[in-house]
């Protein structure tokens, strides 16, 4: 058995993403049968990726998508000047992973009063188009105690993003309004939300990254929705270490040395590893691409020191973080069967990060890594839009056809992890790909 990532029959609804970054969410929620009709980016390399795969700029002159195999219309420039009114009652979903670094751990903690909170912005998209679902991710960093009373006012605000926040009123004063308002009023204007906490590496992911999500479906479709059920753990893995079954699908000579465990079968699949994750890309060397391996290119200098060790082979790795190679607790070093530590190749934190090996990634390193660290990981979000998309009613279907083969960027996503008789594996796509144009 294996974790598809090929898109469902027919078409789960429509789509505004914003955030978009480098397109894994993007490309995630295609895959979990939505059209999307329209992503932003400011940033000018992430945009320059979106259309180097599959989007093209958006003309307000031309019809949205009819499609899931049309191109992604992209805005690139500041949310706050995107009227998405263009779009109202056409929207399924509203997605994106709002800018963390107002609440991230390794940021400056000025929460909402961070020039980059844009969290604002997401609930003025969501009034502007009052679509069935939200989906919104973000670092576990909002839930800190110091965040507290903000992030409790972000949530009732996208439950009830039509009580608008009126000029020169304070958000404290906006939410001692929101509070007497959670549980009256139209049901096309509330949304009944769901958060949690979710390590990628529970959905397949080769990285213990931990990021907060909250998903909301409107109150009038009597939705009760949960987050889907883990697929993958830690006691599995063990299981497979302790055996000896990872070493001999490796052919690592050292099995002897397995580590033994007490971890009781939970029926799961094993954590997809570092090792799983590169398996069949070529050793790196400095400056050059390896042949047929996009972004595959070593970069020298990796070193340790206290609070900066290497990511192990055997085990996920890492949260991928947004920077090239300094940055704190060495995510982006791993050391080898042989002891040497080398840092990733920009392929290799793709691939950590479930990116097809396809998905070019444009600018310098430094961008690219940039772009692989504030992503979605493909597999998590492939999971995440596919339990929204069966829990939204059919027949509601907003504009375009029902149904339609897949397209050339499901084709791409056809990229997973596999289980196989416990041998677990990187599968490229079968066939022929060709670029969105």
């Amino acid at each position: 058995m294996g974790l598809d990532t090929s898109p469902p029959d027919g078409e789960a609804g429509t789509s505004i993403e914003l955030f978009s970054g480098a397109g894994g969410l993007a490309m995630a929620l295609h895959a979990s049968g939505f059209r999307h009709l329209l992503l932003n980016e400011v940033n000018r390399r992430a945009c320059e990726t979106l259309r180097a795969n599959s989007a093209v700029d958006y003309q307000p002159n031309e019809l949205p998508p009819a499609t899931r195999s049309d191109p992604w219309p992209l805005i690139e420039g500041d949310v706050s000047e995107v009227d998405f009114s263009i779009l109202a009652g056409e929207v399924d979903l509203v997605a994106g992973g709002v800018p963390c670094q107002p609440f991230s751990q390794g940021g400056a903690h000025k929460g909402n009063v961070d020039g980059r909170n844009l969290w604002p912005e997401f609930n003025r998209c969501v009034r502007q188009t009052r679509p069935r679902v939200i989906l919104a991710e973000n670092v576990p960093g909002l839930l800190r105690p110091a965040f507290a009373p903000y992030w409790n006012y972000i949530r009732r605000e996208l439950a009830a993003p039509f009580e608008e926040r009126k000029d020169g009123e304070s958000w404290v004063d906006h939410d001692m309004r929101l509070m007497s308002t959670q549980s009256v009023g139209d049901p096309t204007e509330h949304y009944d939300l769901s958060l949690q906490v979710i390590n990628s590496a529970d959905y397949g992911v080769p990285q213990t990254r931990s990021r907060l999500f909250l998903v909301g479906f409107r109150r009038d479709l009597g939705v009760q929705w949960s987050f889907p059920e883990p697929t993958h753990s830690r006691a599995a893995l063990s299981i497979t270490l302790a055996t000896r079954k990872y070493h001999e699908r490796h052919g690592l000579l050292k099995a002897e040395d397995a580590p033994s465990t007490t971890q009781i079968d939970d029926g799961k699949l094993p954590w997809v590893t570092v090792r799983d994750a590169i398996a069949g890309l070529p050793q790196p060397v400095d400056g050059i691409e390896a042949e047929g391996f996009l972004h595959h290119v070593g970069w020298p200098g990796a070193r340790e020191y206290s609070g900066h060790t290497a990511n192990t082979l055997d085990q996920p790795a890492k949260t991928v973080k947004a920077g090239v190679h300094g940055v704190a607790g060495g995510e982006n070093i791993v050391r080898l069967d042989d002891h040497t530590i080398r840092y990733f190749t920009v392929r290799e934190v793709a691939r950590l990060m479930t990116f097809p090996d396809d998905w070019k990634l444009e600018g310098p390193r430094s961008e690219q890594m940039r772009q692989l660290g504030n992503a979605v990981p493909v597999l998590l979000g492939k999971a995440l839009g596919t339990a929204i998309a069966a829990a939204l009613p059919r027949p509601a279907l907003v504009t375009g056809s029902s149904a339609e083969p897949a397209n050339v960027v499901s084709a791409r996503l056809e990229t997973c992890w596999e289980l196989d008789s416990e041998v677990l594996h990187a599968r490229q796509a079968v066939g022929a790909v060709q670029a969105i144009h």
